[in-house]
């Protein structure tokens, strides 16, 4: 990484690079969705082969998001110090060499232990392409974050598509492991376009109001005012709602499918690409819809959306109906992850993104085990509701902070 005294500002970055820049980071953020949806398409086989209870499972899952949520809580200094853009090649190889481990436990114990290092890998990768999307952002002066994760959603629904393909034929080792094979291949092919791309920083950042973005006229990190803190908390919450959503989908999507619904591995495996593809859907059209409508009647739209959708994915009695249901609610969600990621990231630098990353993954570190066991308790259909209802909480804190979040 070059100094930080000599990273470009935005006014001096070439259109061309720009475009490099943006078409490297779409790859990253694609190549994250398709390895994670790979994996989280076959949790019910290997579930199966470890012989997990539904609380067991759902303590073995806790490892994705407490790996994620510990590596998040010093990548953000990591990317200040080495830069973005060799945190981000290097976090998705190891992402990629850790997917193929899970098929290869045969306990729940030892299944949460492999999933730690996927989750590490998992929530490093995350702040570094965020922090370096937040001020591709920033240069281009527009509100592109949702195409961003629209990859990932794209991903994602390759990812789920290619797992209900092969789910009958192909064992999760082959399977899991022949995706590691394409994630090496992807990362080496955006992660030389990456690196040879120096990072951007804002032109304003290390003087006058720079110097509230993140950074000190040193390069170093800046200790944040009590409003900057709560606005990047209150961002951060809206992200923990919106993760737990997905998370639930990704972990507990298809086992209700197949459980509750009867519906075959492939087609319960569906249930996740239908999900996705609607988030995309949702994301492709995220910067159209901020542009129209603006943050505050985004969030709370999406949030309303996501609310009626996830009751009827989790409550609806026929499978044609969940599917519905998880559709509806992939476009509520769309929207809401990348925009409260990108404020933080505008107000903080990569402080504010790990921040509001590890309360947006803590999400998925609450998600997992509260369904196992409230499944456990109650049925996995009711537990599946809290999703609706942390949906309505993201909506409430968008609206009651319309007047307090930055333009």
């Amino acid at each position: 990484m070059p100094p930080i005294n000599k990273l470009r500002s935005h006014s001096a970055v070439p259109r061309s690079d720009l475009v490099r820049l943006r078409l490297a980071l779409t790859l990253f953020f694609a190549l994250d969705g398709f390895v994670f949806a790979g994996w989280v398409v076959r949790i019910p086989a290997v579930k199966e082969q470890t012989g997990a209870s539904a609380g067991a499972l759902g303590l073995a899952l806790l490892g994705v998001s407490a790996g994620a949520v510990v590596t998040m809580l010093f990548t953000g200094r990591l990317c200040r110090r080495y830069g973005s853009h060799p945190l981000t090649v290097v976090c998705a190889a190891l992402l990629c060499l850790s997917v193929g481990l899970p098929p290869l436990t045969h306990s729940a114990l030892a299944l949460g232990a492999v999933l730690l290092v996927f989750g590490a890998a998992y929530g490093g990768i995350n702040v570094a392409f965020n922090s370096a999307a937040v001020d591709l952002v920033a240069a281009l002066r527009r509100p592109v974050m949702p195409s961003f994760h629209a990859a990932f959603s794209l991903g994602g629904m390759a990812g789920a598509g290619l797992g209900a393909l092969v789910a009958g034929s192909l064992s999760p080792t082959r399977h899991l492991w022949g995706l590691a094979a394409i994630g090496l291949l992807v990362t080496a092919v955006a992660g030389r376009m990456l690196m040879r791309i120096e990072p951007l920083v804002p032109a304003d950042r290390g003087q006058g109001r720079g110097k509230d973005e993140g950074r000190t006229e040193q390069g170093g990190p800046r200790r944040l005012d009590g409003r900057t803190r709560t606005l990047v908390i209150v961002f951060g919450l809206i992200a923990l709602c919106t993760a737990y959503g997905e998370g639930a989908l990704a972990d507990w999507g298809a086992l209700h499918l197949e459980e509750d619904l009867g519906a075959s591995p492939g087609v319960a495996a569906l249930g996740y690409s239908c999900f996705a593809l609607a988030m995309a859907i949702g994301r492709l059209s995220g910067t159209a819809l901020l542009e129209r409508l603006g943050r505050t009647r985004t969030l709370v739209a999406g949030g309303t959306i996501a609310t009626a959708g996830m009751l009827l994915g989790a409550l609806a009695p026929s499978l044609e109906g969940a599917l519905l249901g998880y559709a509806i609610t992939g476009i509520g969600l769309a929207n809401l992850f990348p925009v409260a990621i990108e404020r933080a990231g505008a107000l903080a630098g990569p402080s504010g993104v790990a921040t509001a990353s590890t309360l947006g993954y803590g999400g998925m570190l609450l998600g997992p085990p509260a369904i196992g066991f409230m499944a456990d308790r109650f049925s996995l259909p009711a537990a599946l509701t809290s999703v609706a209802v942390l949906a309505a909480v993201a909506t409430v804190i968008g609206f009651a902070t319309r007047k307090a979040a930055p333009a």
